[in-house]
């Protein structure tokens, strides 16, 4: 598995972008990480970080560490490591799929609450 079939996937999912994130390949949904190849010294060579749960982040690690791990620095993010030398492709789809739903939601939840408040800010207030 190498990041050009990640990005190949991944740019079948609405709105994904290809781009940069700490100087590596990523994917984004309207500039939010989906996915990257790690940049941390921490992580092994040809890792991926994909967006998810912590407890599914978990779940993960516990079923297959040999594909899925966690170094210090990515304990306290939203993410998990894949080594791409041990990955299914379809197991690269189903990750993606998961970090679009998360961060799709994500961004729609940030929008519906911006909307409320702008939408109540430019309401004229009660006469008196």
């Amino acid at each position: 598995m190498t990041f050009a079939t990640v990005r190949a996937i991944g740019a079948k999912l609405p709105g994904v972008e290809v781009g940069t994130a700490y100087g590596t390949p990523a994917l984004k949904l309207r500039g939010k990480l989906l996915a990257c190849i790690a940049s941390n010294k921490s992580a092994e060579p040809d890792t991926l970080v994909v967006r998810m749960g912590f407890d599914e982040r978990d779940a993960l690690i516990e079923d297959d560490p040999e594909t899925y791990y966690l170094k210090d620095h990515y304990k306290n993010y939203d993410v998990v490591l894949v080594r791409l030398s041990k990955v299914r492709r379809d197991a690269i789809s189903d990750l993606l799929q998961n970090a679009w739903r998360r961060v799709s939601a994500t961004t729609a939840a940030k929008r519906g609450r911006n909307t409320r408040r702008s939408s109540s800010r430019s309401r004229t207030p009660p006469a008196r």
